[in-house]
C-alpha cells in the first residue's frame, strides 16, 4: 500500500473506530459541552474577570481542555492497536509506522475539531461574543490546530509507552491536568504566589492567552510566539519518541 493511500485508509479506520465506541463519542463531544455549562453556571457567578461575562473568559480554556481529553483517547486507541495484534497485520502489508500512528493522530484532530465546534456553538448560545476579524480567526484556528496536533502525538507516544489501554489513560493525566494551573479558568494573579511561576511558564497558558487575545481583539503580547514555540517543541519531542517506541514495541 502506498504511503498516501495508507494515511487515508488508516485515518478513516481510526474515525470509524471512534464512531463505533459510544463512550469515546460522549467523551469527545458531550463532556466538553457539559464542562462549559458547569464552569459558567456553577462557578461563573463567583469569579471576577476582566472580560465581563465569565463565558467570554472561560471559552478558550474549555477549548484547550477538549484537546486533553482527545489526546487521552488517542493514547487508548494506540495502545489498543499495540496489544490487539492488528499491528502485525499492518506490518505484513508493508505499511509504514508513520502511517499507522498518523491515522490515529488525524482522527484525534478531527474529533477535537468537532468538539471545538460544539463548544463554540454552546458558548455562542450562552453569551460568548468574540470580536475577532478574519485574520484573527485564522490565527486562532492555526494555533489551536497546532496545539491539537502536538498533544495528539504526545498521546500516541503515551499509548506506545503503556502496556495496557487502561495504563495509557493514566499516562495522559498530565494533559488533562495542565489547563487547571493556568489562566484557563481564573486569572493567574488570583492563585497562590508559589504557583505563579509554574502557571506562567507552562505550554497551556500562552496558547490560551493567544486564543483569548485573538478572539476578543485584545493585545496578545508575545503569547502567540510562545505558544508556537511550545507546540513545535512538543512535536519535536513526540515525533522521534513515537518512532523509537514503535520500533521497540514491534521489535
Amino acid at each position: 500500500m502506498s504511503d498516501p493511500a495508507a494515511y487515508t485508509v488508516l485515518a478513516g479506520r481510526a474515525v470509524r473506530l471512534t464512531r463505533r465506541n459510544p463512550d469515546a463519542v460522549i467523551t469527545a463531544l458531550v463532556l466538553p459541552v457539559l464542562l462549559m455549562l458547569v464552569f459558567v453556571y456553577f462557578f461563573g457567578g463567583a469569579i471576577e474577570t476582566s472580560t465581563g461575562k465569565y463565558v467570554t473568559y472561560v471559552a478558550p480554556g474549555v477549548l484547550i481542555l477538549c484537546a486533553g481529553y482527545g489526546a487521552s483517547m488517542t493514547a487508548t486507541t494506540v495502545s489498543d492497536d499495540m496489544t490487539g495484534g492488528i499491528i502485525d497485520r499492518f506490518r505484513s502489508m508493508d505499511t509504514s509506522p508513520t502511517a499507522v500512528l498518523s491515522g490515529h493522530v488525524a482522527a484525534s484532530v478531527a474529533r477535537n475539531a468537532t468538539a471545538t465546534a460544539a463548544v463554540l456553538a454552546v458558548a455562542f448560545a450562552i453569551g460568548f461574543r468574540p470580536h475577532a476579524g478574519p485574520a484573527d480567526w485564522l490565527a486562532a484556528i492555526g494555533i489551536l490546530l497546532l496545539y491539537l496536533t502536538a498533544l495528539s502525538w504526545l498521546g500516541a507516544a503515551a499509548g506506545l509507552l503503556a502496556k495496557t489501554p487502561e495504563a495509557a489513560g493514566g499516562f495522559t493525566f498530565g494533559m488533562l491536568f495542565l489547563p487547571y494551573p493556568s489562566s484557563a479558568f481564573v486569572p493567574i494573579d488570583t492563585m497562590p504566589g508559589w504557583l505563579h511561576g509554574f502557571a506562567d511558564n507552562q505550554p497551556v497558558t500562552p496558547v490560551i492567552e493567544s486564543l483569548r487575545g485573538l478572539l476578543l481583539d485584545q493585545p496578545t503580547g508575545n503569547s502567540p510566539w510562545l505558544a508556537l514555540a511550545w507546540c513545535l517543541g512538543l512535536l519535536a519531542l513526540a515525533l522521534p519518541l513515537c518512532a523509537v517506541l514503535f520500533r521497540r514495541r514491534t521489535g
